[in-house]
């Protein structure tokens, strides 16, 4: 099933500003949040509407779907985009006013989630071409697996006595002839419920200990200098041991014979004086080999020669750009007797006059 287009879904055109994507996320999260409208389909059309909110309020997501379209994400990019918590999305960009717009409480403690994680990655241009699996280790947290992430020792956890194991308190406040009710997270136990009478050993009551970790990172071929790819759960743990995310940011480096540019390869090769004047055939090297080109006579140095589909893919795609190969001539710095008398000869016919210059041609005017 082809998925719309992202700048469709939120009713914008491509060169919307972050304001107006703002704006018209936040009348269509109004329009069909579940708890306001109950038609069958109105979460669907939410959720669809946050993915596309996602991609377009972030810079580079945006020019990543505005070169590629869905193809530049995969389909795990998503996972956290429809799996997703109401409130996480309106308070996480600003709009903290929505809740109160639909009459929710907004002191209310919500689990957190961890910080996300850069790792940087150094590849290869075969590599950025291939493909390629690498296994790649960080240090990060875990839950503690002897107090499985309570930070207590076992059987030394006990239910809030200020909360009564809710994780969160009534405030009662009476103005005039009215009350306002507040439910707010339990500054005792900071919204667990519970609390520890001594801590665990293994961790010092954190709930997590540091471990090196190694992962597995699929980066797919044609992936660009400085572009992420993002591993959901592998970022740092939170107070409630929900981890963040981990983004692997990629740096191809450079190569001794060729230039990058999107899915284009550059080189340069060097030719003698006469196959640049007779024509002839020379071999070229390509990303996956070599190649043979045609030199047509007359060839002047400084032209480009295209390898049509010799170039890098495109993103995780079996497309291939172009490979574009500068021919430079290589004129003779040394020339015995002979060789000097004949191509004297020769070249003298061809002779090129001198073009007048700006300041010759000025100073005739004024003679």
């Amino acid at each position: 099933m082809t998925k719309k287009d992202y700048y469709e879904i939120l009713g914008i055109s491509k060169n919307a500003s972050n304001d107006e994507i703002k704006k018209a996320f936040r009348n269509l999260a109004k329009k069909y949040h579940p708890d306001i409208n109950k038609e069958k389909n109105a979460e669907e059309k939410f959720k669809e509407a946050n993915e596309a909110f996602q991609v377009l309020s972030d810079n580079n997501k945006r020019a990543q779907y505005d070169q590629f379209g869905h193809s530049a994400f995969n389909p795990n990019d998503f996972s956290n985009f429809r799996d997703f918590n109401f409130e996480d999305i309106f308070r996480g960009f600003g709009f903290d006013d929505f809740f109160e717009d639909l009459g929710f409480s907004t002191n209310r403690r919500r689990k957190s989630k961890g910080q996300d994680m850069r790792y940087d990655l150094e590849i290869s241009l075969e590599e950025a071409f291939n493909g390629i699996n690498k296994k790649i280790e960080v240090e990060n947290f875990v839950k503690c697996d002897k107090c499985n992430g309570t930070g207590a020792k076992h059987g030394h956890v006990k239910k809030c006595d200020e909360c009564d194991g809710k994780g969160e308190v009534k405030r009662i406040q009476r103005i005039a002839f009215a009350q306002i009710v507040n439910i707010v997270t339990c500054r005792k136990c900071h919204g667990k419920g519970e609390t520890s009478t001594k801590d665990c050993d293994n961790c010092s009551g954190e709930g997590k200990t540091a471990k090196l970790k190694k992962i597995e990172i699929k980066i797919p071929k044609g992936v660009e200098n400085e572009q992420y790819l993002r591993v959901s759960g592998e970022g740092y743990l939170s107070e409630d041991n929900i981890p963040g995310d981990l983004f692997v940011v990629i740096h191809v480096k450079d190569h001794e014979i060729f230039e990058r540019n999107k899915e284009n390869l550059y080189c340069k090769t060097v030719i003698d004086l006469g196959t640049a004047i007779f024509g002839g055939e020379i071999e070229v090297p390509t990303i996956t080999g070599k190649a043979k080109i045609k030199i047509p006579g007359g060839t002047q140095s400084n032209t480009v020669f295209r390898l049509k589909g010799q170039g890098i893919h495109l993103f995780d795609s079996s497309k291939r750009g172009d490979q574009l190969i500068n021919i430079i001539v290589k004129i003779p710095d040394k020339l015995n007797n002979k060789q000097e008398e004949l191509l004297k000869k020769v070249f003298i016919e061809h002779k090129i006059e001198t073009k007048k210059g700006f300041f010759e041609k000025f100073k005739e005017i004024f003679e």
